[in-house]
């Protein structure tokens, strides 16, 4: 009798004799004394036999010996698996099935396959996974020669031949698979498809007694074999991921508990692995694995520690005694990629606890210094590492080719990083397979591509994605030529037979039950492939081979084949997310690095490079790059990478390596390019959510990039020419395709924009890139593709992708032909084969997963095909491969897609792909290239009609950018408008636009937007043609003349006077630099509704005090000046932004107070333009400010400037003394010059500005009043008198002393016919034109043909007064005058404006005379009080005129009438109403406008553009009129045209009926209708169309839409009797209902489009996804063949996915909002409504979470000088009606008013941080709002930025309701970008915080 006994090594025995040393004490006596099992194995004579202690088995001899497993059982066995395995043999004994549990790794398995080796069982091993079906168990069809018949599967073939079989994975298959086996398990009992019944062995033995076997064949029963056992092999759950067990299922196993071994066992199989260790540092080890796999460390959510993996790396540390255990833990456990930070915590607490922390002291390798071969049979390779300053060489396995040595590829430039570990990697390589991990683009591909050269690997790249089943990766089906089915082997297996470095790029997307099937192969290196071939790792396949004799030959005929003893696997993966938000995830992003995916891998980290080795690495592969290019990028991408903000991490993934390279390339090649254009296109910052983007151009600023402001684009030009296409100043050579017809041809008008695109993706082109191009729908993506290859004549193939895509539709179409199954070629494969563009459209609706295998086809060149066919890149190995297709060299790609987030939901591939593309964001072309792109589309639209649509869809989009509406507005829509109106003109723009609009129509805020924004840009959609509402005309009197005006000259020199004049140099103060801020002019046309004179109007950016004391103008940019204090706006008629320049600094008298300065200004012309002079007129202070510079200067005239004596008694001296100020004429500031003077001063100064010098000159007269009505001649008037002078100046004032100024007398004499016109009071003119009137206007206002020189002149007594011949004639002038019926000045003024004293406080005229002449429009134009105008004629006697400002009088001299328009008030006036009255005496100033018509300004700062000339009026409106469209009066007919048969005679006008009845049809009368021949309407063959007059009586088609009345009130009733009945039912009284309403109003627009985008977004969470393996629904094309065969469950259908098992439960958000009801808010709503602001912010998130309270759970809390934590809204208990919100608000508003002064901001932000980070949640989010001086309470603000990133678990950000100056920007500035905003009108704290909802916490919603 031979026995064998498998006892312990002697070591081993020492090493426990030590331990028991070491431990006895404290484990006791009894821990170490446990009943030991022997193995025996025994001959006897009746066969052999196994005995494990007292139990024996006798074994069999199999059947088929090569299925019995070889080599599993170790040399010495330790006790526990010794009583593992006695137990099994009990239960096998006993008949019984059993299920081995245990945590993951090979343990298990092992222990299964080392009983059954001992027993000598035959083994059927299946490992399940999701996409195992019962077909996969029982049986599965094959088609054998055209007949399809069935193959029996493990399960069947295990019980039939009496076999074991074992199936891993039970928690991996689907839930319904397993039961096929219950019955199978229990009675051994089983139906199968063809037809047989398997049944158990006593039932079949007990019939054949009575049958004979043929019978029972007949019968189709099958015996099962009584040696048919199985053994399950699964992981626990609940606590490991995957599928709870069935409860049938699980009551029919016997289960055991396989946990590690202990730890006395372990310990000496470690002293066995690592011989050469010090057995301290081996125990520390072990003990560290044991901690990691406690139940503690699980609570604390720490993955095991993969206790399997220590025997391989002990094995390393044997070679490398120096390696530090630090490092060996990182390969083992990467706890840094895989854990947050308080796991990483966790996992270095217990490491300092074993004194691991050991990596400073211990040396790392640095590179690999050599690689040679070693032997060649077994492919072995020797490897020299230097560690420290000694190389290590040892052995490694190689591949079948050549081994290089490092760094000998030119493609690969390495880095100190790079190789180190790569160094590392070989280590790994002796022992196991590896993981490498590292970001995107971070250049994992290249590594694994050098390691595989270094080692001589052929690289087998295999890429994952994530509906990828098992079958993909092992074996595939397919058909034969003759149609019969057969399994196509995978590139992983045929890899693992020819011994390559298989590349598993991707396993973090791949889901964990597929990868699983790879367990064993990675273990064990063996592998089960489903038609039945059995893979065995090297050694096994030897031995079996020697053990049965039997050549490779045999062995393949019973398809077991060897698996290359080089063969290994790298897998590369993406880090796995971390941390709270990894719930949350859309599924592939989840946490993927769990405990079986440890055990399968050693892991490397590949951390992002260095800025320096980045730089080398950028420099050795683009030498050209521009340097400081590269710094500044590389400064800006490491401070994005270092940051812990995740907006700023998500922009820099978006700036890899791999974009980086790709940048410099491209600034090798055009350096003139600018960085921040290439930082900004590779984020596609134009698409970013507005928190991202700020972000960004924050650190562009840091780093001091400079975002080149767009330069006016230049006209780019595109031309082909000798076969070269130049777009701008790049060219290309045309390509000359094979396919004509294949090249895309498309209607294209150049545009600027478009042109710049096309020319950046020609840079691109060239560079070999392929192409991405994201934007919003229709912006003309795919016409710029189109159009781009047309240029280059390149052939393309489209492929448009949707939410059905999948990888082998993108690749290839299946379809069967004589039951073969054929293989179409996709657009991409035909496109990859011959070299075309593959224009891929809506990548963003085909799920990331399967776009995702874009990626190796662009990185690497390769692909694999579903036909087993692969595209390779390199010609020469697509020569030496069977069915490969070499990648065509001119194969590009251009990908279209939407750009992510909302309204577009669709997947974002630019996150997924968007690194590995050349990104270029088209956007709607800028207003000035889409209005020349439209006039090509509608050539005949009017350019007035294009305007505003470009105008008006501008606005339109740049709310949607601000989230403001949901929908982009494009040009798509736009060119649709356009193409209608060319085509049918006479409809309506207002009509027209409805076609875009009315899909909002009934969306009632999005309609009131989107009204708002149509009219404001005057598209008068809902306008009618009758609502014109122009000013009635009331005829003129009769012109008269009036008298004459005399220049005496020569005569008595008594009559003329010489005016001596001295030149002086001006003395010039300054510059000072001021700020010009620029506002945003908020326009609004006022043609929207009705047609009136009124063309446009916009506010003034000013406060309530300030006073408007002068408008002027120059061409078409208005100037208005206001005093309290001293400011000047300046804005363009129809431009975008008002320029203000506050000067209150500049005049430091008005904040003293006393005075009250009154300003003037002079607008100056070229070259001066945009400049313009400023005169104070109480001090007599001129400032010349330029505008574009900010530089005010300040000119001193007189030489009497200083006079403080006088000037400090001023403000008590008499008022008579100080209304007489010093004056400015300014009527040729655009010659820049200007004349000034005080009254009753005999002095005139004339300021000449571009000389730089003044002229004094001396007048013998005390002027009052002084017109320049001509450059060289100026109307003076006389103080007290009245009296008229003309003085006649030299053009020139030069040094020569012959020109003198002469002054005349000019006199007034009355028309010799007494009309009663005494000479007694001479007229004192309002204005006086400068120039003439032209003669035909001359010729119209005195209705007589007159040529002559004139000046039209206005005065309180008239209308209008032209003299003619004044003032070139000497000769008498005539006066003609329109006389008033009253004078204005007798007038009573006394309810003048508004809010004005009674007369009595007008002590002197006011200032501004407010009258106006239009020389072209022959008009005269006056701003008067209501109170002196003639309403009772202007207005009927029932109707009560409206309130206003003032009347504008329009006297029309041509029309010789006159009108008055209304101004409508002001909406707030200044409370100095003295002062006002002083300036104006009406509310208003007025001023010509340069385009004809004049400009109003209202004292409330409301600018208005009126337009009176009347050929002007007319042109308008018969614009607006065809913009509404005629709405045609008569009812639309429908007809059809048949011949009549009735031939057209002659046409003829037809009988005129004397009575003129209506007539229908016929041919004989006129005015007919639907007749023949007859004038007439719609008839046919008549001369001309007649309208005999009957009227139409036609409904309006207003009324024919309106409702009757009594349905509009019995509507309205039911509306308000349901509002009171809710009121009631939540008890609130209408006066409360009214309160809320007001904040719940403000906010409706807001809180809508929140709801709109979170309902979306739950409806794009739910859903469905592809349930596959059905047994109804759409043919599955992955399983035609199984269909072929007939297999039932083939087919896919949409269904809920349930959530993966296993999947952490989604927890809803948390928010909290921090609201300031602090003392200061209550205090200064006044002034800007900030407290209101702050309830209708706290109002909108109310509203807008309600009933989302299972995903966002959120609470308000206030802070004020009372404390930081008042509770308004607990998160429980959110309210629920208006009831409840408004208690809220109450609360707020109350709080603010009672409590303490004092700020707690930051306290208050600082405990909501801290108390969110604590709670549970999916993401957590603080919203600060506060009006925080933070300096005015000494907090840094950089206090402020570190308490709002002090946890980068919560998103905080900070609200500032706007402060002083510009406080609150450089606030902005110090704070981190994204995070804080500046609210300087509170009108945007709700819009802020919708942004920050929509960008943050609606992203992953």
């Amino acid at each position: 009798m031979h026995s064998q006994m498998l006892c312990k090594s002697t070591t081993a025995a020492v090493a426990a004799r030590r331990l028991r040393n070491i431990l006895g004490p404290v484990l006791g006596r009894d821990g170490w004394t446990c009943r030991t099992h022997e193995v025996k194995l025994v001959n006897t004579s009746s066969g052999e036999t196994v005995k494990i202690g007292e139990l024996s088995y006798k074994i069999k001899t199999p059947q088929n010996p090569e299925l019995v497993p070889v080599k599993h059982l170790s040399e010495s066995l330790t006790q526990t698996v010794a009583q593992h395995l006695r137990w099994i043999m009990q239960k096998d004994l006993l008949g019984q099935d059993v299920f081995l549990i245990g945590p993951p790794g090979p343990l298990r398995r092992s222990i299964a396959m080392q009983y059954l080796e001992l027993t000598r069982r035959e083994v059927e091993y299946v490992a399940l996974s999701r996409d195992t079906t019962e077909t996969d168990l029982k049986q599965r069809r094959e088609i054998r020669s055209g007949t399809a018949s069935y193959v029996d599967q493990c399960a069947v073939r295990a019980a039939t031949e009496g076999r074991v079989l074992v199936l891993e994975g039970l928690e991996k298959a689907e839930r319904n698979v397993l039961p096929v086996l219950n019955n199978l398990l229990e009675n051994r009992e089983m139906q199968l498809e063809d037809g047989r019944f398997l049944m158990s062995s006593e039932r079949y033995d007990k019939l054949l007694q009575e049958h004979t076997k043929e019978e029972l064949d007949a019968w189709k029963i099958v015996r099962v074999s009584e040696d048919f056992r199985v053994i399950a092999l699964a992981l626990p759950v609940p606590k490991y991921k995957g599928n709870p067990l069935d409860p049938p299922l699980r009551s029919r196993f016997q289960a055991r508990d396989i946990y590690y071994l202990p730890f006395k066992d372990q310990l000496e199989l470690l002293y066995t692995a690592g011989p050469k260790i010090a057995p301290e540092r081996v125990s520390q080890l072990l003990s560290l694995a044991t901690t990691l796999c406690s139940q503690e460390s699980s609570t604390l959510g720490l993955p095991d520690f993969p206790v399997d993996n220590l025997p391989p790396a002990l094995q390393m540390l044997n070679v490398f005694p120096m390696l530090s255990s630090q490092q060996l833990l990182q390969r083992l456990y990467p706890y840094h990629s895989m854990l947050a930070k308080e796991g990483c915590n966790a996992v270095e607490g217990v490491l300092s606890r074993f004194e691991l922390l050991d990596r400073r002291r211990q040396l790392a390798p640095s590179a690999v210094r050599s690689v040679s071969p070693a032997s060649e049979q077994q492919r072995l390779a020797d490897v020299t590492l230097r560690i420290g300053d000694e190389d290590v060489t040892f052995q490694v396995p190689a591949g079948t080719k050549e081994p290089c040595p490092p760094n000998s590829s030119p493609a690969f430039i390495s880095t100190p990083s790079h190789a180190h570990l790569l160094a590392e990697m070989t280590q790994s390589h002796m022992v196991k397979d590896i993981c490498l991990i590292g970001a995107k683009g971070c250049g994992k591909s290249v590594i694994a591509r050098e390691f595989a050269e270094m080692l001589g690997y052929a690289v087998e790249p295999v890429m994952l994605y994530q509906d990828m089943t098992a079958r993909d990766l092992l074996q595939q089906r397919y058909t034969l030529p003759n149609g019969d089915t057969a399994w196509r082997a995978s590139l992983l297996v045929s890899a693992a037979q020819e011994g390559k470095l298989l590349l598993l790029d991707g396993i973090h997307r791949v889901n964990l039950g597929t990868l699983a099937v790879l367990s064993r192969l990675l273990h064990d290196r063996e592998l089960a492939l489903y038609d039945g071939t059995r893979l065995l790792r090297w050694d096994r396949y030897q031995t079996m081979k020697e053990q049965l004799q039997l050549t490779d030959q045999q062995l393949q005929e019973r398809s077991i084949f060897p698996i290359h003893p080089s063969f290994r696997v790298l897998a590369l993966a993406e880090p796995p997310v971390t941390g709270p938000s990894s719930a949350g995830g859309s599924g592939n992003s989840q946490q993927w690095l769990g405990p079986e995916l440890l055990t399968m891998f050693l892991f490397h980290t590949m951390s992002p490079l260095a800025r320096a080795e980045e730089i080398s690495l950028i420099e050795g592969l683009t030498p050209n790059a521009p340097k400081e290019a590269v710094e500044q990028l590389l400064q800006l991408t490491h401070s994005l990478r270092k940051t812990n903000d995740p907006t700023a991490l998500s922009l820099a993934s978006s700036l890899s390596t791999r974009q980086l390279l790709r940048i410099c390339r491209r600034l090798s090649q055009y350096p003139e390019e600018s960085i921040a254009h290439a930082v900004n296109k590779a984020c596609l910052s134009r698409f970013l959510p507005s928190l991202a983007r700020a972000s960004l151009h924050k650190n562009l600023a840091d780093c001091s990039i400079e975002e080149t402001p767009e330069a006016a684009p230049q006209e780019r030009s595109c031309t082909v020419k000798d076969g070269v296409l130049t777009i701008g100043s790049v060219s290309a050579p045309v390509f000359n395709p094979s396919e004509k017809m294949k090249v895309p041809d498309v209607l294209f008008y150049d545009n600027t924009q478009h042109m710049m695109v096309m020319e950046d993706m020609l840079k691109d082109y060239l560079l070999g890139e392929h192409l991405l191009l994201v934007g919003n729908q229709g912006v003309g993506k795919n016409k710029v593709v189109d159009r781009f290859l047309h240029l280059l004549n390149r052939p393309r193939e489209y492929l448009q992708l949707h939410r059905d895509t999948t990888v082998q539709t993108l690749t290839l179409q299946p379809s069967v032909r004589d039951g073969i199954i054929v293989y179409e070629d996709s657009p991409l494969v035909k496109a990859v084969k011959h070299g075309h563009i593959l224009v891929i459209d809506e990548a963003d609706k085909a799920p990331t997963n399967v776009t995702c295998i874009l990626k190796t086809l662009v990185e690497s060149g390769e692909m694999i095909l579903a036909d087993g066919r692969r595209i390779v890149s390199d010609q020469r190995e697509a020569h030496m491969r069977p069915n490969a297709i070499a990648m065509h060299p001119d194969f590009r790609m251009v990908v279209l897609a939407n750009r992510p987030g909302f309204p577009f939901l669709g997947n974002d591939f630019f996150g997924a792909l968007g690194d590995i593309f050349s990104c270029h964001a088209v956007d709607n072309p800028k207003p000035q290239a889409e209005l020349a792109m439209l006039k090509q589309y509608g050539p005949d639209v009017p350019a007035t009609t294009l305007q505003k649509l470009v105008a008006a869809f501008g606005e339109l989009r740049s709310m949607a950018d601000q989230g403001t509406i949901t929908y982009p507005y494009s040009t798509r829509e736009v060119v649709n408008i356009v193409k209608h109106l060319q085509k049918f003109p006479d409809e309506g723009l207002a009509n027209v636009v409805r076609n875009v609009f009315d899909f909002d129509s009934y969306n009632k805020d999005m309609r009131e937007v989107l009204i708002g924004a149509l009219h404001k840009h005057g598209i008068p959609i809902g306008a009618k043609p009758s609502s014109v509402q122009l000013a009635k005309e009331i005829p003129l009197p009769e012109v008269r003349m009036s008298g004459y005006w005399t220049i005496n000259q020569g005569g008595s020199a008594r009559r003329k006077f010489l005016c001596p004049t001295e030149t002086h140099p001006i003395d010039i103060k300054g510059p000072v630099f001021l700020r010009v801020q620029g506002y945003p002019c908020e326009r609004q046309e006022s043609r929207a509704l009705s047609f009136s004179e009124e063309k446009t109007h916009w506010q003034l950016p000013m406060n309530e005090v300030n006073i408007i004391c002068d408008v002027t103008t120059k061409d078409d940019v208005l100037y208005v000046a206001t005093c309290n204090p001293v400011s000047l706006y300046a804005m363009k008629e129809r431009g975008e932004t008002i320029q203000c320049m506050e000067l209150y600094d500049v005049f430091p008298r008005t904040i003293s107070g006393s005075g009250q300065p009154l300003v003037t200004i002079a607008a100056l012309g070229s070259p001066l333009d945009g400049q313009v002079v400023l005169h104070e007129e109480q001090s007599n202070t001129v400032l010349h400010l330029d505008l574009a510079t900010g530089a005010v200067r300040r000119l001193m005239l007189s030489q009497d400037v200083d006079q403080p004596a006088t000037r400090a008694s001023n403000w008590w001296s008499s008022s008579r003394e100080q209304q007489s100020g010093y004056r400015m004429c300014r009527e040729f500031s655009h010659k820049n010059w200007l004349l000034f003077y005080k009254e009753d001063v005999n002095q005139l100064e004339v300021l000449d500005v571009l000389e730089g010098r003044f002229h004094a000159i001396s007048l013998p007269i005390n002027p009052k009043e002084v017109f320049l009505v001509a450059e060289d001649r100026w109307l003076l008037i006389e103080s007290n008198t009245n009296k008229k002078y003309l003085l006649t100046k030299p053009m020139h004032m030069g040094a020569e002393a012959s020109g003198v100024c002469q002054l005349h007398v000019v006199n007034e004499d009355p028309v010799s016919s007494g009309h009663g016109a005494s000479s007694g009071e001479p007229c004192v003119p309002q204005t006086v034109s400068s120039e003439q009137l032209p003669n035909e206007s001359l010729s119209a206002a005195l209705e007589q043909m007159i040529v002559s020189p004139n000046r039209l002149l206005a005065d309180s007594g008239s209308y209008a007064k032209v003299i003619v011949g004044f003032p070139d004639l000497m000769s008498p002038n005539e006066v003609y005058s329109f006389k008033r019926p009253v004078d204005l000045s007798d007038m009573k003024s006394s309810e003048g404006g508004f809010f004005r004293g009674g007369a009595g406080l007008r002590s002197a005229p006011p200032k501004r005379s407010n009258c106006v002449t239009l020389l072209s429009a022959n008009q005269v134009v006056r701003a008067l009080p209501p109170s002196r105008v003639p309403l009772k004629d202007v207005y009927p006697a029932d109707i009560t005129p409206p309130m206003t400002a003032a009347y504008l009088e329009v006297t029309d001299l041509n029309s010789k009438k006159v009108k008055y328009i209304p101004v409508p008030r002001a909406m707030t006036v200044s409370p100095y109403t003295g002062w006002l009255s002083k300036v104006s005496d009406s509310d208003v100033l007025v001023a010509p406008l340069g385009s004809g018509g004049v400009a109003t300004v209202d004292m409330g700062g409301y600018v208005r553009l009126w337009e009176t000339g009347l050929a002007n009026l007319q042109r308008s409106l018969m614009e607006w009129r065809n913009m509404i469209g005629s709405e045609d009066g008569r009812p639309i007919q429908i007809t059809v045209e048949k011949e009549s048969g009735q031939d057209v005679t002659a046409p003829k006008h037809g009988k005129i009926d004397p009575n003129n009845d209506p007539h229908v049809g016929g041919n004989q009368w006129a005015g007919g209708t639907g007749g023949r021949d007859t004038a007439g309407l719609g008839g046919k063959g008549g001369p001309y169309r007649l309208d005999a007059g009957h009227k139409v009586y036609q409904v309006s088609q207003a009324e024919k839409d309106a409702v009757p009345e009594e349905v509009r009130r019995a509507a309205r009733e039911m509306g308000e009797k349901a509002f009171k009945d809710r009121l009631k039912e939540i008890d609130m009284s209408e006066y409360d209902a009214t309160t809320y309403e007001r904040f719940s109003k403000a906010v409706r627009r807001q809180v809508q489009s929140l709801r709109i985008i979170l309902d979306s977004l739950q409806a794009k969470g739910k859903e469905r996804q592809w349930l596959k393996n059905q047994s109804l629904g759409e043919l599955d094309d992955a399983k035609i063949i199984d269909g072929l065969t007939g297999e039932k469950a083939i087919y896919k259908r949409r269904g809920e996915l349930d959530p993966e098992p296993g999947a952490p439960q989604q927890k809803p958000k948390r928010l909290r909002l921090l609201a300031d009801v602090s003392g200061s808010m209550y205090r200064f709503n006044g002034v800007d409504g900030r407290l209101e602001r702050s309830m209708e912010a706290v109002c909108m998130v109310m509203e807008a979470l309600e009933s989302y309270e299972h995903k966002f759970k959120y609470d308000v809390v206030g802070h004020s000088g009372d404390g930081f934590d008042i509770e308004l809204v607990q998160a429980d208990k959110a309210p629920k009606n208006n009831k409840e919100r408004l208690k809220v608000l109450k609360t707020m508003h109350a709080h603010s008013q009672f409590c303490m002064s004092g700020d707690y901001t930051l306290e208050g932000a600082d405990a909501a941080i801290r108390q969110l980070a604590r709670e549970e949640a999916d993401e957590r989010f603080v919203v600060v709002l506060s009006d925080a001086n933070l300096e005015r309470y000494g907090i840094a603000a950089e206090r402020f930025a570190r308490v709002l990133t002090s946890n980068p678990g919560v998103n905080a950000f900070a609200i500032f309701i706007g402060s002083l100056g510009d406080q609150a920007e450089r606030l902005q500035k110090t704070l981190p970008a994204g995070r804080s905003f500046v609210a300087m009108d509170t009108k945007q704290i709700p819009q802020i915080l919708q942004q920050i909802f929509t960008s943050t916490m609606l992203s992953s919603a």
